[in-house]
Formats: structure tokens, C-alpha cells, sequence
């Protein structure tokens, strides 16, 4: 059976940090490009950052760039995101996803998904 168990989310004040993390079974994350996304109610899915399968490429959103941190363990099977320096507007319901070998922008080109993590970030 293939799952991409989230786990991490949860309360936070301004400028704190959280580490989410999303562990593939079923499946390898060998050969996948590996993305985060987010969603607040009411706006589209965006992604947040992804990692190419070579791990040479790395993309993140702008708002978050120098702030958030990707990256894969790939004998655990496993994708982080460190958030440092959250905000407010980070505030949003973060899903992991995989898909074979590249990044892509469109989250309909990834294959699995994660069940979502809820980061609330407030004072």
C-alpha cells in the first residue's frame, strides 16, 4: 500500500520554527522530485518549494526563500521542510508530494500526496 505520512505542523509564534517531515511506504523516493505545498482556505494549492531527484535542484517560492529549507533522506525514505523566521501569512494546511524525477509547478503532475499538516502560525 502506498502512503506519504505527514507529520510536524502545529502551533507556532512569529519568528519560531517547525520541521515538517513526510515519510514515504510503498514506494521510493529514489529517482522522485519531492514538493511542498500549501493551502489556505478559499485560494488555490501553491508550492512552496520541490527538489529535483539529483537533489542539484531547488526551487522555493519567493516569499519564503532564505527562510524555509528543503531536503531528502533518502535511505529514510523521508522529505523535510525547515521553516525558520515563520509569519503569519505562512499560516496554511502544508502537503508533501512526489513525482517522477523533476519539478513541476502544475500540483496535478504529481503522483502521491501527502494527507496535509496544519501550520498555524499566531501569536
Amino acid at each position: 500500500q502506498v502512503q506519504f505520512v505527514e507529520s510536524g505542523g502545529g502551533l507556532v509564534q512569529p519568528g519560531g520554527s517547525l520541521r515538517l517531515s513526510c515519510t514515504a511506504s510503498g514506494f521510493s523516493l529514489d529517482y522522485h522530485a519531492l514538493g511542498w505545498f500549501r493551502q489556505t482556505p478559499g485560494k488555490e494549492r501553491e508550492g512552496v518549494s520541490c527538489i529535483n531527484s539529483n537533489d542539484e535542484t531547488i526551487y522555493y517560492l519567493d516569499p519564503v526563500k532564505g527562510r524555509f529549507t528543503i531536503s531528502r533522506d533518502n535511505a529514510k525514505n523521508t522529505v523535510y521542510l525547515q521553516m525558520n523566521s515563520l509569519k503569519p501569512e505562512d499560516t496554511a494546511v502544508y502537503y508533501c508530494a512526489a513525482r517522477s524525477l523533476f519539478c513541476h509547478s502544475a500540483r496535478h503532475e504529481y503522483d502521491y500526496w501527502g494527507q496535509g499538516t496544519q501550520v498555524t502560525v499566531s501569536s
